[in-house]
């Protein structure tokens, strides 16, 4: 019998997936129109100079838009979720679009030490009364064209998911599209974490996330 590897089932897990959108009410709205679900109000990122919007999807889960807080300081360093890129503000200015996974893990370290790519530095954040630890890249874009997902320990129970809104909408699973879809697959594989997505071939990389509505429809943004 082997040992417990890095990212069983059991130890790796979705923590939540995150939607950015050119401004929170923009995405807000469309996100509405599309899902039949107004996105509860989450509040401010002070390190990262974002804020967001929240529902529950599940036990421990979670759909996270975030944007730009207009009202906060640059933070002098890169947004998370490549937000500050122009190719990403872009996108989001046609409407709101997948720009991060994270899985939840409750051994950071090992994660760190099997990943065969950067999935960035860990980062001590908060916002509200909530504190986590999250792998953010220097330059805030993610490895593997953006599909490498961030890695988060949060530090206390329940998980912040439990006192969220549950409007009934449901994730129905993760897509990574790239043109090295070998490359993809053996750093899911190296982090164990293969379980938690899907992985396609595609001339240019991108994310999907599939999403179940209350009212029954099945709904990919990506």
């Amino acid at each position: 019998m082997r040992a417990p590897a890095v990212g069983d089932p059991m130890q790796n897990v979705i923590d939540h997936v995150a939607i950015g959108a050119a401004t929170l009410e923009a995405g807000g709205a469309a996100l509405k129109d599309m899902l039949g679900v107004e996105l509860a109000p989450g509040g401010k990122h002070p390190d990262m100079g974002t804020h967001n919007r929240l529902t529950r999807t599940g036990p421990g889960e979670f759909v996270e838009l975030i944007a730009i807080d207009p009202e906060a300081p640059a933070p002098g360093h890169p947004r998370w979720f490549g937000l500050d890129e122009a190719a990403t503000r872009a996108r989001l200015a046609a409407g709101p679009a997948p720009v991060s996974w994270v899985v939840r893990t409750d051994d950071l370290n090992a994660v760190l030490a099997a990943t065969p790519e950067d999935v960035g530095t860990p980062r001590r954040l908060s916002r509200g009364n909530l504190t986590w630890t999250l792998t953010v890249p220097e330059s805030g874009v993610a490895a593997l064209g953006g599909l490498v997902p961030s890695f988060i320990q949060w530090d206390a129970e329940p998980h912040p998911a439990t006192g969220m809104q549950d409007a009934g909408l449901k994730l129905a699973g993760i897509t990574l599209k790239s043109p090295e879809p070998a490359k993809v697959e053996a750093f899911l594989e190296a982090v164990g974490i293969a379980h938690l997505a899907t992985v396609e071939e595609a001339p240019v990389a991108g994310l999907g996330f599939t999403l179940l509505t209350p009212d029954g429809r099945t709904v990919t943004l990506g």
